[in-house]
């Protein structure tokens, strides 16, 4: 898929790596206000502690976070494909 660089649409000072599926693409100083509410659920809190570089360097793992955070809940495939990435992320470092 290619990947190209674009301003992040909120405070356009940021450039964030992005392909033609994404439509609203932010940068990770902007989603961080957003994501760094309390997480109260010990197995969820679990699950989203990983180091800050993952999320910085992938959106789609901020975005599992902030749909966690809004909804309170993930369904069973969200998990999977989070787990997955992280491990894939891990297996790289």
């Amino acid at each position: 898929m290619a990947k190209f660089k674009i301003l992040c649409y909120r405070c356009k000072k940021n450039y964030v790596v992005a392909s033609w599926s994404d439509k609203f693409v932010t940068c990770y100083d902007c989603s961080k206000k957003e994501s760094s509410a309390p997480i109260e659920d010990p197995k969820m809190k679990k699950m989203f502690d990983i180091p800050e570089e993952f999320y910085k360097d992938n959106s789609f793992l901020r975005n599992i976070k902030l749909s966690y955070i809004r909804n309170k809940s993930l369904s069973d495939r969200q998990m999977e494909a989070f787990k997955e990435t992280v491990k894939n992320l891990k297996k790289s470092s």
